[in-house]
Parts: C-alpha cells; sequence; structure tokens
C-alpha cells in the first residue's frame, strides 16, 4: 500500500492509526446515550457527528431536509429520500470535516456536534421488514456439498445456473453486542430412527455481509442488474447463526427453519456504495455462462477482508479465519436481479445477506462446520484448548475492511456470545 493516495483527504479530527472510520467512510448509523435519545449520526476516527445537531445549527440549509429527519430510531425515513439526498449529506459532513474546513471546527455547537463514541450505544441501524439469506460462495457450497454428498459432484445442479437463497427470519435479526441463547429443536443422531429433542451441540457462526436495499418496488415490477445498485443503500458485517444438527434435520424439503431463525447479528454502522466505491472489482468468471438477466457489463464485486475471532469467556480472542468478499461467485447485482425477476416487491431497509463466505484454503473458511470439518478436527485456541463447534460463553467477533493506495474503509466489527439455552 502506498503511504498516501493520489487525492489525500486530511481530517481536524483526530483518527486513530489503521482506524476503519476514515474521512473516506463515514458510514450512518443509530445511536444514543445517557443524554441522548436515538439518532442518527456519522462515524469518524473515535467520535460520531451527531447529524440533528448539524441540522438544527443550520448546516444542511440547503438540503431542504424534512424537518427531524435525523431524530429518529432507525434509518429508513433517511434512506427512503433516495441516494442524491443521502449522498449530499455525506458529501457535506465530509466537507465539514475536512482540515482546511472551519466551518464546524471553530463552531460554538462543535461540542454538541462531536459525541465520544465509546459513550455511545449502537443500536438497530435498521427496521428490517424482510430478510433474505444467499448461498453465493462456491467454495462453501463445495465443501457442505463433499461433507453431506458427493465428494465428486459437490454442487448441486442448479447451483451455477442461479443466485440459491431462501426467506429468513428478520425479527430475530440482532445489533453487534446482544447475547444469543443456544437454540434447542429436534435433532436425529445418524444411527437412530427418530429425532430427539434437546439444546444444539454443534452451534456455528456463518461469516457472511449484507447489503440493505434503499428504494422500493412495486409488486410485478423486477430489477436488472444494470440498476440494481440504484437499490442498494449500503453494507454491513453480518453474522447468521446456525445449529447445524437441527438444520440437518429438518431443511429437507423445504430448507433452513429453526436451525437459522434463533439469532442473526448485524453490525451497527451501514457503509455506503460511494464509500466502498475504490474497491470495486471484478467478480470470479462464471461457467457455464448465465442467462440473461443474469449477465453485468460492469463489476459489482467488492475487495473487502474479513476476519472471524472466536474468544472464550474470559480469555483471549483467536483469530481463526481471514477470507475475502471478493470471492464470492454471485455478486450483488446478481442477487437482487434474481430476487426480483419473478415479480417479488422490496422495500427500504430489506437485509439481503450474502451467505458464508469461504476461500480455498483451510484458515479462509467461514464456519465452524468447515474449520473443523464437521467436527473432525479441531481448532486450536491462543491459550490453550479447541473448538469443534460454538461453546457457551464463546464471543465470536467478526471484522471487516478495504485498504488501497492511502484510503481504508472499514466496518468496525459484530460480535456475540453465546448464552446457555433456556429451560422450557
Amino acid at each position: 500500500m502506498s503511504d498516501s493516495p493520489t487525492n489525500t483527504l486530511i481530517s481536524w479530527v483526530e483518527i486513530p492509526k489503521a482506524s476503519d472510520f476514515t474521512i473516506y467512510n463515514l458510514p450512518f448509523g443509530i445511536f444514543r446515550n445517557k443524554k441522548l435519545s436515538p439518532r442518527i449520526g456519522i462515524a469518524i476516527g473515535d467520535k460520531i457527528v451527531d447529524l440533528s445537531v448539524l441540522d438544527q445549527e443550520g448546516f444542511f440549509a440547503n438540503l431542504f431536509l424534512p424537518e427531524g429527519i435525523f431524530l429518529k430510531d432507525s434509518l429508513n425515513e433517511l434512506i427512503a429520500l433516495g441516494k442524491i439526498q443521502t449522498k449530499k449529506i455525506r458529501d457535506r459532513v465530509q466537507a465539514l470535516l475536512l482540515a482546511d474546513n472551519g466551518e464546524l471546527r471553530d463552531h460554538s455547537a462543535r461540542g454538541k456536534v462531536m459525541v465520544t463514541r465509546k459513550e455511545a450505544e449502537m443500536l438497530m441501524p435498521v427496521k428490517i421488514g424482510d430478510y433474505t439469506d444467499f448461498y453465493s460462495s462456491m467454495e462453501h457450497a463445495s465443501n457442505l456439498g463433499k461433507m453431506f454428498r458427493d465428494p465428486e459432484n459437490a454442487l448441486l445442479p442448479n447451483w451455477k445456473h442461479l443466485p440459491v437463497g431462501y426467506h429468513g427470519r428478520a425479527s430475530s435479526i440482532v445489533v453487534s453486542g446482544t447475547p444469543i441463547h443456544r437454540p434447542k429443536g429436534q435433532i436425529k443422531d445418524p444411527n437412530s430412527d427418530i429425532p430427539t429433542f434437546g439444546t444444539t451441540r454443534k452451534l456455528d457462526f456463518e461469516l457472511e455481509m449484507a447489503f440493505i436495499t434503499g428504494k422500493q418496488t412495486k409488486l410485478g415490477d423486477s430489477v436488472s442488474t444494470a440498476d440494481a445498485e440504484d437499490y442498494i443503500f449500503g453494507f454491513v458485517l453480518f453474522n447468521d447463526w446456525s445449529a447445524r444438527d437441527i438444520q440437518a434435520w429438518e431443511y429437507v424439503p423445504l430448507g433452513p427453519f429453526l436451525g437459522k431463525s434463533f439469532g442473526s447479528s448485524i453490525s451497527p454502522w451501514v457503509v455506503t456504495l460511494e464509500a466502498l466505491e475504490p474497491f470495486r472489482t471484478a467478480s470470479p468468471v462464471q461457467e457455464p455462462e448465465v442467462l440473461e438477466y443474469l449477465k453485468c457489463a460492469s463489476d459489482h464485486s467488492f475487495d473487502i477482508n474479513l476476519e472471524v475471532y472466536l474468544q472464550p469467556d474470559e480469555k483471549k480472542a483467536t483469530k481463526i479465519s481471514s477470507a475475502n468478499y471478493k470471492a464470492m461467485y454471485w455478486n450483488v447485482a446478481q442477487q437482487l436481479a434474481h430476487h426480483t425477476v419473478n415479480g417479488c416487491n422490496i422495500n427500504v431497509g430489506d437485509i439481503m445477506a450474502s451467505g458464508t463466505i469461504s476461500g480455498t484454503t483451510e484458515d479462509s473458511f467461514g464456519s465452524m462446520i468447515e474449520l473443523s470439518w464437521n467436527g473432525s478436527r479441531a481448532v486450536e485456541l491462543a491459550e490453550g484448548g479447541e473448538r469443534t463447534f460454538v461453546e457457551d460463553g464463546d464471543k465470536v467477533i467478526m471484522k471487516g475492511y478495504a485498504e488501497k493506495d492511502g484510503i481504508r474503509v472499514g466496518f468496525g466489527e459484530v460480535s456475540g456470545q453465546i448464552l446457555p439455552a433456556k429451560t422450557l
């Protein structure tokens, strides 16, 4: 990486080295603290820009925004204003934070505008109406196919022809830091003819990213790959927790149910497409050739480094996986085009998750079922001990960042600790 980009942007805000929240990023989120009610902010360094105070002080006067638009407990209404308007807001904030701009730096309201991030509580960024989980990593799909179907023909016949997905449960998606209780359900031992009821013994995470839709469609309408990014506001990190033994018994013939719906975790800061533009890259070559409605005339993938850490209770965290989002076989434009090709309508704030992101090497697998190869090998931990699946008290932490030519744009983290199952 070079020392500085061609057009270096320098802020008057002190930004720690290797911060995810640089002047190039400026993600949106919902926060509150002991004095402030829930509201919309933008992250930079260790601070949060309180957009409601900026608005009250007249910094957005030329944008003609609805009154109180930033005093909301979700981003939905702001996103619904459209990308032209949200881009203007982000551009204005970026201009106010530049080192050679004294408008905010020297303003009497600066102290109220700049909130200390460590003193803030981050809330769910959007009210999620619907949630779809895709299955877009060829490496992940191949690994599971090798385990449970046919090592020689791991992928299902349809996999390279369409972005496989399923409808998930939106109500159990929680913001980073929210603990998850170990789920219960039916489990069938391979040596038994009937299932038993109990807590999962194969609790897993799934390293994913998700995009948030920023524009609605009418029932019957479809979105093309060329127009897809007009409907995508931004991205978050996503952990789709999974109970593999519950899932294995229930998912045929209709797909995942209780093995997935007990909880999913998202990062609180939404990184916009504009911030990710420098990291746009080509997707893997698709063979055989896809149908016309899935073809793309431009690149819709992004070079984003992803990491997974497992931290036993009261112990040091161990990095157990490093992957990259650019490895995804099916890109976001194809996912959205396929999702809507039958006329399915989408709404502002819908979540579309990527599915587990895995690379080609064992240290780049995005789930414990792959890292431990369904429990047949152990993952060693930094302070002793090992894991084949996630145990009670374990915290799983996922991080993501893109870095190129002196520009860094990151997502912070999504974390969640597993608590013991609740009794019936």
